[in-house]
């Protein structure tokens, strides 16, 4: 791993209740592009989970307690403190992850941002005054933190999804215990640390590292002092975290699966759709859950568009994080290259006919070439299921109603993109489209002012804007009598 400006931000034990808890289990973390170990890092059994979550509840009162404005003022701290150990906190992102440096730092920034904007809501969680029913009636609404969060996060975004969940949950008054991917939990330690620089209170953000998911996952959902479940992953994980939790009832935000369309219409512009197409589909090497999974192309542009985005895929550099240049950086392990050759076998077998892929020095064997597949169909996996990877099938379609089907015909609903002229189709699409975002002749939606989540089995509750803060919060109604 490459030197760090500040080594103190490399840690590897659990942060809990305010101090780093050393088990006596680690478990070791990885460089994706290379197999190298990068560290060993704590591996906390099941028979802390009760302690750390006790531990959040004492901290969570106090904090709650706190005014907006002095919430504030330690967030913002923190927002700083990770601006400025940028450099740090992507070398260490790229080490485990395997991003392209570059967009490693991008990660770093935009994460930041949810810190900073609920930095400045923890100042306006506003109630309101409602008309009484009866002259003598008085309504009032208080907002008030739900509790102690349990939160679960993944490895393809380690940093960004750790301030989205903690930013929101921490300004309005709330106390976290999250459990980052045990693929990448460097990153979500350094924000601890950092965290800890900032000045949050001891035991309201904790981050517990463990090799078993299914215990501490349980443990969330069953623990009487884990009012909310905050969790990013998959859509199989997601059900069972439901059912778990349906018990007490708790609250639930689902960032589940996804199976985004891209639909290019016959006036749209074709060059702003390739950069678009290449943005939704080639970030993090395809490994998001927004990212373009099936490319729609009308038929009438069909062949012009897949030559323009086969040439700009030529262009692509598959290649270490850490290389100058490097535009698609591994996958997570080679399981993941498995499932994608695999993806790609089922379409050649029904039909599908690579037109472009890039060179790329492959190491370790979880690099992945970026591939087009045209001539893709309904029946091939690739229509299906998530793809995850840096894979490509271009669909053509004849009409618009025909494309909405096709399109809408998913158990998904996170994401959606098309390029359209036409401001009627434009408003049609829109309202047709059964996802919670979409994308208009943009391939890039993800910002800390936008609600960000799905409907559908893509999840549950909306993070970041002003409205991801109601997450985290519950709504208490006063009725005051005899006002006379």
């Amino acid at each position: 791993m490459r030197q760090l400006k500040d080594p103190e931000l490399l840690r590897t034990l659990s942060y809990m209740d305010g101090a780093w808890h050393a088990p006596e289990a680690t478990f070791v973390v990885r460089n994706p592009s290379t197999g190298e170990e990068i560290a060993q890092v704590a591996d906390v059994s099941a028979d802390d989970f009760s302690h750390v979550i006790a531990a959040a509840k004492t901290a969570q009162a106090a904090w709650a307690a706190c005014t907006g404005k002095e919430r504030a003022a330690v967030l913002n701290r923190w927002y700083r403190e990770i601006v400025a150990n940028v450099d740090d906190l992507a070398t260490i992102l790229t080490s485990e992850m395997g991003k392209p440096f570059a967009e490693a730092k991008a990660e770093i920034l935009y994460g930041a941002g949810y810190i900073e904007w609920y930095s400045e809501e923890a100042k306006r969680i506003y109630g309101a005054t409602i008309p009484g029913h009866q002259r003598d009636k008085r309504i009032l609404v208080l907002k008030q933190p739900i509790g102690v969060v349990g939160a679960v996060t993944p490895w393809n975004f380690p940093n960004a999804m750790v301030t989205r969940k903690a930013g929101p949950a921490l300004a309005v008054g709330c106390a976290i215990v999250l459990r980052p991917s045990e693929f990448t939990p460097l990153s979500a330690l350094a924000l601890a640390e950092l965290a800890e620089r900032a000045g949050l209170p001891r035991g309201v953000f904790n981050v517990v590292t463990c090799l078993d998911a299914e215990a501490f996952g349980k443990a969330l959902c069953t623990h009487p002092d884990v009012a909310k479940i905050s969790f990013t992953g998959s859509t199989k994980v997601g059900r069972i975290l439901m059912q778990q939790a349906a018990g007490q009832i708790k609250k639930l935000s689902l960032e589940l699966g996804g199976n985004a369309p891209f639909i290019v219409f016959d006036d749209a512009d074709l060059d702003a759709a390739v950069e678009g197409a290449i943005a939704a589909k080639f970030r993090n090497g395809g490994q998001t859950c927004v990212c373009a999974n099936r490319i729609y192309v009308q038929d009438g542009i069909h062949d012009r568009f897949a030559d323009k985005l086969a040439r700009r895929i030529g262009e692509l550099r598959v290649a270490d994080g850490f290389t100058d240049g490097a535009d698609i950086g591994p996958m997570i392990n080679r399981a993941a290259v498995r499932k994608l050759d695999e993806l790609l076998e089922d379409a050649l077998s029904k039909g599908g006919t690579v037109v472009a892929s890039t060179d790329g020095t492959d190491v370790s064997g979880t690099f992945f070439k970026p591939t087009l597949v045209t001539g893709a169909s309904a029946d091939m996996h690739l229509a299906r299921y998530e793809i995850f990877g840096p894979l490509i099938p271009l669909f053509r379609f004849q009409g618009e109603s025909e494309v909405l089907q096709l399109a809408n015909a998913t158990e998904f609903g996170l994401a959606g993109y098309f390029y359209s002229q036409d401001i009627t189709r434009i408003w049609r699409m829109a309202e047709k489209l059964e996802v919670g975002m979409i994308g208009i002749n943009t391939g890039q939606i993800s910002t800390e002012v936008a609600p960000f989540g799905g409907i559908k089995q893509s999840g549950l509750g909306r993070e970041g804007s002003f409205m991801g803060a109601d997450d985290y919060l519950e709504v208490k109604y006063l009725c005051f009598g005899g006002v006379e």
